[in-house]
């Protein structure tokens, strides 16, 4: 045993050193702490010696991305503001043909909800913060507002809200609003509800509040009475290990005073602990006649596991319900999709946003699924309509046009669902990870949220896509499920043999694929018989081994090793988490692997990082391990590196976001975790996501966050930025393509962009 690993396992009075070097760091709570680290984010921009370079944007555009809030121009059809979910705001004015983001240098990418004044089209509000609350949806920062059709925007306040997912702008007088709050997401506070401002959002009073974990998602106003108003409560709470999303005090509110009073509507409606989301919407040729579309988690009547989705429908202006219909609908509604739509000729026509798309025309009585004969405005493998229906808009002035937000992307149809035109022409993958080849040009490798694993070359750049590239984008799946998407991770290809390509759908599914002849296998590695389950994190860790193409490792709650491309697999580590007790198990799983880092200079030495915040590192290729993170944060670890320049040396990454926790968590260690330096500095406090090293220089590292691109030149004491050029956007994953010297950034929304760094040198040096 060398050394090292002996001072590790038996020197305990190390520990007492800690303190010593570590900078205390406190949690980073509240939208006050988030402001002050935007305006720092932007003075490290402005003040930048690197803000001449020019991030150059990647693609991929045709796989599409998923949109979440939608709004049409009410006398000119063809402007269209789209919110997809952490890709900012985009605008057309020519009905899709192209885009232009709108909302790039604002201090969120979160999109909860577009609006457009109905009295004066030049207002424009977005309320920010994902409606999807899933494990991966991002917190806005409150309100914005903008009189000039969106070409600038001031924020109006309710940043404390988190996710507001509908602003409602009085249809006479524009001064008035109503926004839906729907709190945080991974805790409680009480700055959830129904606020109302009568002064263009200058101020806000809240008048409906139910509780700390009861937000709300939507609100509607009946649309013969400007003061008759609905809304809907939601009663939720998420954990990274658990998942709450139903409670006795969802249901539906009503005001006929304008809001100033509320009471909740129980007639013949569930009211129980399994009351989840509802999504409601008024007729607009009958105010008589509300529709409301229930998560209810009550088991289906089947027993097959699956929750009840429901529609009701009321004749008096949301008084009293009734079921429209016998059995199940014919698609999953969930948490995440739970929409309903009414022609705005036709009271008894509705259409439901679910896992699919489906449509009535008796009320609510029978459906049937929409069209799914599909046109791709840019080639696409798969001609079916993608999954998880996320918004509807039904053109009032044209009943049959609709514009349909899933996450796929945009889709239009003029025949009221029949066919449709599938609008992949915006950067908005949402990628989690990114890998790189060696070929010329060379490749780029990812896998995005519901839309697939792609590759496509390097050099590519959208703003020349069209004279260079004709009308197609040159990127490519490396498989699509049967609906054209698919969930997809850590991706990478065989060194020696560039046809095999490895990707994962969720959970750590790991696939093996020959490119030529689409032969593909699975090859997750699983428990022996009578062995306990594994624990696999939603985005599971895997790569290749530099040493050997044919060896590959993979992380669930233990390492595992295969020596023959994954046909075979051997446990070489017992369960690396903190072994998280039952106050920490609930229907995620949690004390999993998030990171494992091989050392590039000796064949056997990992380092593993876990959700629940341990870090433990073997320099034997698992037959011992030991634990490295005393005195460490109790947080989420998002990257762990072992240096290319110092055996000793060991990076580290956490993020709070599962805490509602904002600031930054990077540390340093050069003797292998018997002490650590945390290495901020002088960086905006903001979750990070990946930290890598030059290859040139052991003191130059760049840093990825949920708002930008830094770089330090002295080992991270101090920080520039490299964000100037790149939206507002979080970024997951970093990688340099080391013959080009380019940097390559996997964006949450916004797909991939790349940054010559040939060039790049300590301004000091200059």
């Amino acid at each position: 045993m060398h050394g090292f690993m002996r001072s590790l396992l038996s020197c305990s009075f190390i520990i007492m050193l800690f303190s010593l070097s570590m900078e205390a760091q406190q949690p980073g709570y509240g939208a006050s702490f988030r402001l002050e680290s935007w305006k720092k984010n932007l003075e490290m921009k402005a003040t930048s010696p690197y803000a001449g370079l020019a991030w150059r944007a990647a693609g991929p555009e045709k796989q599409g991305g998923r949109i979440e809030s939608i709004a049409i121009h009410p006398s000119q059809p063809g402007t269209i503001f789209l919110g997809p979910g952490s890709g900012n705001l985009w605008k057309s004015t020519n009905n899709g043909t192209t885009w232009t983001p709108v909302f790039d240098d604002q201090p969120t990418f979160a999109i909860g909800c577009v609006t457009i004044a109905p009295s004066d089209p030049s207002i424009i509000w977005v309320g920010t913060g994902e409606v999807l609350m899933a494990r991966s949806s991002y917190a806005g920062i409150g309100a914005f507002k903008s009189e000039d059709g969106g070409d600038t925007w001031k924020h109006m306040g309710l940043e404390e809200c988190y996710h507001i997912p509908r602003i409602l702008v009085d249809p006479v007088d524009p001064d008035i609003i109503y926004a839906a709050g729907l709190g945080r997401n991974y805790s409680e506070n009480d700055e959830r509800g129904i606020y109302k401002s009568t002064d263009g959002g200058e101020t806000w009073e809240k008048k409906l509040f139910v509780s700390e974990r009861t937000g709300f998602v939507e609100i509607i106003m009946d649309p013969s009475d400007r003061n008759t108003l609905l809304a809907v409560a939601w009663e939720r709470e998420r954990r990274a290990w658990n998942n709450i999303i139903a409670g006795e005090e969802s249901g539906i509110y009503k005001s006929t005073d304008g809001g100033e009073s509320w009471k909740r509507i129980t007639r013949w409606l569930p009211a129980d602990e399994n009351v989840g989301r509802f999504g409601i919407a008024w007729s607009p040729s009958d105010n008589n006649i509300v529709y409301a579309v229930l998560d209810n988690q009550s088991p289906k009547a089947s027993g097959n596991g699956q929750v009840r989705g429901e529609i009701y429908r009321s004749d008096d202006r949301g008084e009293s319900w009734v079921k429209t219909h016998d059995g199940d609908l014919p698609t999953g509604i969930g948490y995440d999709f739970c929409l309903v739509r009414v022609s705005p000729d036709n009271p008894d026509e509705i259409f439901v946003c679910g896992n699919k798309l489906i449509h009535s025309t008796d009320g609510g009585k029978t459906f049937e699924f929409t069209g799914e004969t599909i046109v791709h405005l840019l080639s696409h493998d798969i001609r079916v309509m993608h999954l998880d229906m996320h918004e509807l808009v039904i053109d009032p002035v044209n009943p049959d046009r609709l514009l349909l937000g899933n996450d796929g992307g945009l889709y239009m149809s003029y025949d009221r669902g029949v066919t449709w035109l599938h609008y992949n022409n915006l950067p908005i993958g949402e990628f989690y990870a990114v890998s790189v080849d060696n070929a010329d040009p060379y490749n780029i490798y990812g896998g995005t949220q519901d839309d697939a694993a792609l590759y496509g070359p390097g050099n590519h750049d959208i703003s020349k896509r069209l004279t260079d590239y004709g009308v197609e984008d040159p990127w490519k799946h490396i498989y699509l499920d049967r609906w054209g998407g698919g969930d997809s991770y850590f991706t990478f290809v065989d060194r020696a043999d560039p046809d095999i390509i490895y990707y994962e759908h969720q959970f750590g599914e790991l696939r093996r694929k020959r490119m030529s002849t689409g032969e593909t296998t699975g090859i997750m590695p699983r428990e022996e018989k009578g062995e306990d389950p594994l624990r696999r994190n939603w985005m599971s860790p895997f790569f290749i081994s530099q040493y050997n193409p044919e060896v590959i490792y993979y992380g669930a709650n233990m390492i595992f090793r295969s020596e023959n491309r994954g046909d075979s697999w051997r446990r070489i580590s017992d369960d690396l988490s903190t072994k998280p007790g039952t106050e920490k198990q609930g229907n995620v799983p949690f004390g999993t692997i998030t990171s494992i880092s091989e050392s590039p200079l000796r064949e056997g030495v990992l380092v593993v990082g876990t959700d629940d915040g341990n870090i433990q590192f073997t320099e034997n290729d698992g037959s011992l391990w030991a634990k490295i993170n005393s005195d460490l944060p109790d947080k989420w670890v998002t990257k762990v590196v072992s240096s290319r320049f110092d055996i000793n040396r060991v990076y580290v990454t956490f993020t709070g976001y599962r805490d509602d926790d904002f600031n930054s968590y990077i540390y340093k260690s050069d003797n292998l975790g018997e002490s650590w330096k945390a290495i901020s500095a002088n960086l905006p406090p903001e979750p990070a996501n990946v930290i890598i090293e030059d290859p040139r220089d052991s003191d130059i590292l760049y840093l990825g966050t949920d708002l930008g691109v830094y770089v330090t030149f002295n080992g991270g004491d101090h920080w520039y930025s490299l964000s100037s050029g790149l939206p507002t956007t979080p970024v997951y994953d970093l990688v340099i393509q080391e013959r080009e010297m380019d940097l390559v950034a996997a964006t949450h929304g916004r797909s991939i962009f790349v940054l010559d760094i040939s060039g790049i040198e300590d301004p000091g040096n200059k």
